[in-house]
């Protein structure tokens, strides 16, 4: 019996109930941590000790406590303020907007994102009101020249799909607009320019554009015309747009395309009405042609930005936002095969309104709206969305379904086990939308460049005219004979077009559209294949990764255990196993569930226990009859009792159990783990084996690993024999292998990683990986039959197909987006940096060449079209274990 004093510090429920009536002093403090960071996590995994005896004293906080109250945490004060925010056109529009919001004393941080129109605001913790903040900040913003609202928290299913729906509606709208409006523009071009048409004709010896028509396109005043078409029809509201943001002091692209062409236009139009002057300087076809050129490269972006949604959107298609409920008498006797009573009444309603228990009928060719189990009914079902595997799978009465599968074949009737907004694709949904907000630290360098540009090339363009005008025309006359002069060789002609030139040519789009078009493809890309990349910043962290630390039980085995072999130095070995099973009943451990669902299948019955406390990667503790039971590791169940075993012992249960998984049919590719039983006053009184399969495709991805050049090194806390067979077996070197290690060991092994130079990403899938996965760079975790824990919680990255191959998939995945970021960064930076001064006529002395208007408008467009065009490639981007699969 325990005796005398009984003293525990521990999370509810953590009181030891007794039936001898001795004193228990529970001490329970919930403590308020942040969420889940590396930096904050260390001071939690310090190795839990304590000593049942006849005097007992235990203190010890539960790892599992400090990961709920993250979760807490992250739930309430560390969760962002999102923003809907619209009328961004360019990077510079993406400065202003996150200028405006971190100017607020109230700000902390802010992400902004141009493609998904959305804006993560992170306040300071002493701010007490959130939603009259976030309402001021929209105001603000609204103000600016970008109206903002608010997004409501916790939006029903029905409601997120709809603002979706929404806004890819919205797109396709203005995709329709801006083709006709292109339409326009260039039948004002083909009009506009007609004159030079009659000059190319005359060229190649044709002389048929002689009066009528062709007269009359050669009139100035009719070009006139034709340019204050353009302004004012498809060019309108680009104007509009430009005007409205140097009034709110946030000039954006539309403002340097709008002043270019009201300057070509303005003095075309004075040198038109003043003849006087002699400043024959009428080049309306200029403005015409500049917004032809920028009006059609818009169309052909905003098609681009459309497609670069469209993995999001089949996500978003998986989703139902109605159901079939279905309510039954009470005192209804149907069979339980039939799917419906004949008193049934079914009704449909909206999934948010579903509730855990309600009983939903789900047709042949219909979506799962919910997840759940099915009451009756047999059908096949796809669940190529969740798994990837194109087979169907046959659903019956007691199995699982998960909402945005489909039911294929007859109908079925399930319990629903989760709310629309709860669901396996509604978190996969959210998740994407989350990380689509959180921006790559690369993108600093594209925000830095981006706001200060706009302001930057205006003063660049008044330079450029300033010098060719007072002084390029006269240190180099010979420019004024180039066709940009105009016939007379004009100088206010020459520094007009090239002052243009520069504002139309700069492109800060494509600087905006950089990183996020990629990040945007690159996440949806990789929740269609089964993996959750939780924002930029990870991307970037995970292609940089060159050390991966794997799991061994879940993680490199399949994670379904069962037991192979009893051992029992007193008792039967059912008695052992029964003992074991009571102890391990609320354990989410795979090896607790194997032990319970052996006693299960031998139908034992397990005595009562009390006061069962785990401890993650060591045990489980519980009282039974009275007495103190520990089942987990030798050394750890060894030290809680005052009574120790003969080494002679422990060495007779290892033999028995090695001869009798010897002499069974388990093969090599079986992980072999043995974990002790012992009890107060008896210490050690038996070992159980437990056996569990190594993943099919443990060796093809340490493989694949290391020929990426990549660390590989397994840490576990099994015994050595176990861990190094299972090391062996997939290819990993003795010297890499490491065995025993208690959750806060593997924590300290990542931080002695990184210390020495690796960026380290760990996988793994239980609550003891949940400190290493927040200390490495990226935490990597496998989703266990789609269940939530302190993994996936920790993690960076989820695999919710639970397949250990998609680490390389991720990998790839991760490396092949930041490339093209790279890319886009590149080309618009370089862009930029070589175009700005040709368009400034930096080659004119020496080369005679410079651009037009139209033609630096043109560029400007592709410049944009390219960086769009370039992460699209990424959907082309092929899975590495495909073939392998």
């Amino acid at each position: 019996m325990a005796s005398n004093l009984l003293r525990l510090t521990l999370p509810p429920p953590s009181t030891l109930h007794f039936r001898s009536g001795k004193l228990v002093n529970t001490n329970y403090s919930k403590r308020i941590v942040p969420r889940l960071r590396r930096s904050r996590i260390r001071r939690h995994c310090s190795k839990p000790s304590f000593l049942v005896s006849n005097s007992i004293d235990i203190t010890t906080q539960s790892l599992e406590s400090t990961i709920e109250s993250a979760k807490s945490v992250a739930s309430d004060d560390d969760k962002p303020v999102l923003l809907d925010v619209s009328g961004m056109m360019c990077g510079g529009c993406v400065a202003r907007v996150k200028s405006v919001l971190m100017s607020d004393d109230r700000v902390a941080s802010a992400v902004v994102n141009m493609l998904t129109e959305t804006a993560a605001v992170r306040l300071r913790p002493e701010v007490e009101s959130t939603e009259d903040t976030a309402e001021s900040l929209a105001k603000r913003l609204t103000e600016s020249g970008f109206e903002a609202k608010r997004r409501v928290s916790g939006m029903g299913v029905a409601e997120n799909v709809k603002k979706w729906k929404e806004m890819v509606s919205k797109k396709e709208e203005l995709l329709v607009k801006s083709r006709n409006r292109v339409a326009f523009a260039w039948t004002l071009v083909a009009l506009c320019c007609g004159s030079h048409t009659s000059h190319i004709l005359h060229s190649v010896g044709i002389h048929i554009a002689h009066g009528g028509v062709w007269d009359l396109l050669h009139n100035n005043y009719v070009k006139g015309g034709l340019a204050v078409g353009a302004l004012l029809g498809p060019g309108r509201e680009l104007l509009f747009d430009g005007i409205k943001a140097f009034g709110k002091r946030s000039p954006n692209m539309n403002s340097l395309v709008g002043l270019g062409s009201m300057a070509a236009f303005a003095i075309s139009l004075i040198s038109l009405v003043n003849p006087e002057l002699e400043w024959d300087a009428s080049f309306f076809e200029e403005p015409v042609m500049l917004l032809g050129f920028v009006l059609l490269g818009r169309s052909l972006e905003e098609r681009a930005k459309l497609k670069a949604s469209s993995d999001m959107n089949e996500l978003l298609s998986l989703i139902s936002t109605q159901s079939r409920l279905v309510i039954t008498s009470s005192d209804n006797n149907t069979a339980a095969d039939s799917v419906l009573s004949s008193d049934s009444i079914c009704i449909d309603v909206p999934v948010d309104e579903i509730r855990v228990g309600d009983s939903l009928l789900v047709l042949p060719g219909e979506t799962f709206p919910v997840d759940g189990n099915v009451l009756a009914g047999r059908s096949v079902v796809d669940e190529s969305m969740l798994t990837g595997e194109s087979l169907p799978v046959y659903k019956e009465e007691g199995c699982s379904v998960s909402a945005g599968t489909i039911n294929w074949d007859g109908p079925l009737r399930i319990e629903a086990s989760s709310t629309g907004s709860n669901s396996t694709i509604s978190k996969i949904v959210q998740m994407v939308e989350d990380a689509q907000g959180n921006a790559a630290p690369v993108q600093r360098l594209a925000d830095a460049i981006a706001g200060p540009f706009v302001y930057t090339i205006m003063s660049l363009s008044a330079v450029t005219f300033a010098f060719w005008y007072y002084i390029g025309s006269n240190i180099f006359p010979d420019v004024l004979l180039n066709d940009i002069a105009g016939p007379d060789g004009d100088p206010l002609a020459l520094s007009l077009k090239l002052a243009v030139d520069v504002l139309v040519v700069s492109c800060p789009c494509a600087l905006g559209l950089a990183t996020p078009t990629a990040i945007l493809i690159g996440t949806s890309l990789g929740a269609k294949r089964g993996y959750l990349i939780r924002g930029g910043d990870v991307l970037e962290r995970l292609a940089s990764i060159d050390c991966v630390a794997l799991d061994k039980t879940g993680t490199l085995t399949e994670g379904r255990p069962i037991v192979s072999g009893v051992g029992s130095l007193i008792y039967e070995e059912q008695e052992v196993l029964k003992l074991a099973a009571a102890v391990e009943k609320t354990a989410t451990h795979p090896i607790a569930k194997a032990i319970v669902n052996e006693a299960e299948a031998l139908n034992l019955e397990t005595p009562e226990t009390r006061g069962q406390l785990t401890e993650p990667g060591f045990g489980t503790l519980a009282e039974i009859d009275g007495r103190l039971v520990a089942v987990g590791a030798l050394e750890w169940v060894a030290n809680r009792f005052n009574k120790k075993n003969d080494s002679s012992d422990v060495v007779k249960l290892e033999s028995y159990l090695d001869h009798k998984l010897s002499s069974s049919s388990l093969t090599s590719r079986y992980s072999k783990t043995v974990v002790y039983v012992g009890r107060e006053g008896e210490g050690i009184i038996g070992a159980i084996a437990i056996s569990d399969c190594l993943r099919k495709d443990a060796e093809f991805t340490v493989a694949r690993l290391q020929e990426k050049g990549i660390k590989t090194v397994l840490l576990s806390g099994d015994r050595e024999g176990a861990v190094a067979t299972v090391a062996k077996n997939v290819g990993i070197e003795s010297e890499s292998t490491n065995y025993s290690l208690s959750p806060d060991k593997k924590f300290e092994f990542i931080s002695n990683l990184q210390s020495s130079g690796h960026r380290v990403a760990m996988v793994g899938d239980g609550i003891n990986d949940a400190p290493s996965l927040a200390q490495a760079d990226v935490g990597i975790a496998l989703k266990i039959e789609a269940q939530e824990n302190a993994a996936s919680n920790a993690a960076s990255v989820i695999l919710v197909r639970n397949k250990l191959s998609h680490v390389v998939d991720a990998l790839s995945l991760a490396q092949a987006t930041m490339s093209k970021v790279y890319q886009n960064l590149a080309w618009a930076i370089a862009y930029n940096v070589i175009s700005i001064p040709i368009a400034a006529g930096v080659l004119l002395p020496q080369y005679d060449f410079a651009m037009t208007p139209s033609l630096s408008g043109g560029l400007m467009a592709l410049s944009s079209i390219f960086v769009v065009s370039n992460s699209l490639l990424l959907q082309l981007h092929k899975s590495e274990t495909s073939a392998n699969s």
